[in-house]
This record gives C-alpha cells, structure tokens and sequence, in this order.
C-alpha cells in the first residue's frame, strides 16, 4: 500500500472515531485543537493508534489478561492484543479498535460483578484508614443524603465506606452489573447512572440506548447468550477474579451489532487449584467470588424481558 493510499484509509477510519465522545476504553473523541479525552476516568490514559489499533497506558494486570485471553476460547469476544508500544516516554499496551468497522455507533459501558474493587484493594483501605475529603464531595455529588450526621461534620469519608457505598447506590449489588455510560450515535454521550438502581430503571435505560428497536435488542440477546456460554467453558475465566471489567455494547443505523469483554487493568490470578463460578456472593476473606456471571444472568433477562417503546416516549429516570 503507498503512503498516499494508507493516509486517506487511516483518514477514514478516523473521520468515524473524531464523532464519538470517549468514556470507555474504546470509544474516543478527537479535535485537531484539543488532547484525547477519556471521560469516564483514566484520564489521559488513551492515545490514537495506527491501522485500527488504539494504545491504552500500561498496566501489567491488563497486559498479562490480554495475553491470556488471546490463548483462550473467549478471545473472539476481547480486543485483540497486539503488543506494547513506546512512545513520548511512555508504555502503552496495543490492542485492537472495536469501533473501527461501524459507521456512527451507539455504545453501552455496563460494569460487570456485584463489586469493583479487588479484596486486597479493600484490605489495605482499612489498614490505612483515613477520612478523605474528595471522597466525600463524589459521594454528595451522587447522593447528597447518603453521608451520615458525623461524615456531614466531619466532611469526609473512609475509602472503604465509599467503596461499598458506590457499589450498593447503583445496581451493581441488587443485580450484578451497572451501566457506565451511554452515547446514541452522533449524540452526547451520557454518564448520568449512578443511581439507575433496579430492573426497571435499567430496562428503560437499555430501551433508551436501543431506540426501540427489536431487531438490535434481539442481537445482543443472541451474542450475550453465546459469550455466557464461552465463558462458562472457559478455564482463563473459572481462574481468574474479573474485577471492574465492562461489556460494550455496539451497533449503528446499518443495524449491525455486537459485544465484546473490556477493562482488564483488574483481573487478576487466582490462588492455585482454586475456581470462581462468578455466581456465588462474595464473602470477605472466605472466596473471591465477583459476581460477574450472576450479573450476565440478570442482565441477558432484562434484555429478554425489555417491551420495546419508542425511545422519545420513554421516561428514563437519570439522576
């Protein structure tokens, strides 16, 4: 391929990502005048890759659970891992723009597991103890009534306070996943979650996002059922704690959809001979269940169940 012919694809394949606001791993947004933007967290994490390719900054837990993945029957459903790059003195991982193929898209970031923090995460949190002030002001960004009397004097939380607060504000703890963000094609995006709480509230939201159309709804059925049923089969993912993972929901006008397993900067080995089923509750210091499987569970029946209604009609109660 000439320069030439490989500038006007690459120029392509941009002109479709420039349109997308990123809040997710994979969904970004790009302006001659202005950085790469990732909205939800990781600030500055991302940077523009070549030939399809998107750079994320290095995380060894991500690395190593990418390499994983590639030897692994769910590989179909992950973004393909292609190597580390150096650059600007810094270390990213390359792995593969899942966006690349559609023209437009609408995509979904839905946090997967009953909790998204590690057990040693948590661990250290209440060995450090210490009220944090930042902590306080996200959590009366969400929830002004959430802190106590004394948290309210004191102006402050403990991490950990916070860390199982924000779990049991969404659906994460009732129903094993939440939804991060939502952006409908050449729209806005939309992070305005934090306390879509139960079945209902989700189903509006999934309608929302789907415009009401069936056959879209019918596809991600189909494909979450298929990854279940791989993931089930898969050892990479019985041996592993899969925490603060997402799955992308992707499609456009063309009708053309799909799902993939995001966010592996918290996977993390099991002890050995040990297994999850991703569908117990975790007990603090007895397993490391996550939960993952058990949200799949509710959320492929709250696809099943969803009665489509135009989205213009749909109330969804954002808060």
């Amino acid at each position: 391929m000439s320069a030439a012919i490989a500038t006007v694809a690459m120029s392509v394949s941009w002109g479709k990502i420039r349109k997308v606001v990123h809040w997710s791993p994979f969904i970004q947004s790009f302006k001659k005048k202005y950085p790469w933007v990732q909205i939800a967290g990781h600030q500055g994490s991302f940077k523009a890759g070549e030939c399809g390719t998107i750079l994320k900054k290095y995380c060894e837990k991500e690395e190593k659970a990418l390499k994983g993945f590639m030897n692994d029957v769910l590989r179909p459903y992950i973004p393909e891992y292609k190597g580390i790059v150096d650059k600007e003195t810094e270390r990213y991982v390359q792995m593969q723009d899942l966006l690349e193929e559609f023209d437009n898209p609408s995509v979904m970031d839905c946090k997967m597991g009953t909790r998204t923090y590690l057990e040693e995460e948590l661990k250290k949190a209440k060995e450090k103890t210490k009220l944090r002030h930042d902590l306080y002001e996200k959590m009366i960004c969400i929830d002004a009534s959430a802190p106590t009397e004394e948290e309210n004097e004191q102006r402050a939380i403990t991490k950990p306070r916070y860390m199982q607060w924000r779990e049991h504000v969404s659906s994460s703890a009732t129903l094993g996943f939440r939804i991060e963000g939502i952006k409908k094609g050449e729209g806005h995006s939309n992070k305005k979650y934090y306390k879509v709480h139960d079945r209902e509230e989700v189903s509006e939201c999934f309608n929302s996002f789907i415009e009401g159309d069936l056959d879209i709804r019918d596809k991600y059925v189909k494909k979450l059922i298929i990854i279940r049923a791989t993931m089930e089969a898969s050892q990479f993912f019985k041996s592993h704690e899969v925490i603060g993972s997402s799955l992308l929901f992707v499609h456009d006008k063309s009708g053309k959809a799909s799902v993939w397993m995001i966010d592996f900067g918290k996977t993390t080995p099991l002890p050995e001979h040990q297994l999850n089923n991703h569908r117990e509750p975790w007990r603090e210091g007895e397993n490391l269940e996550d939960g993952y499987l058990f949200g799949l569970d509710n959320m492929i029946q709250v696809w099943k169940d969803l009665v489509t209604i135009p989205s213009s009609n749909t109330n969804m109660r954002i808060h």
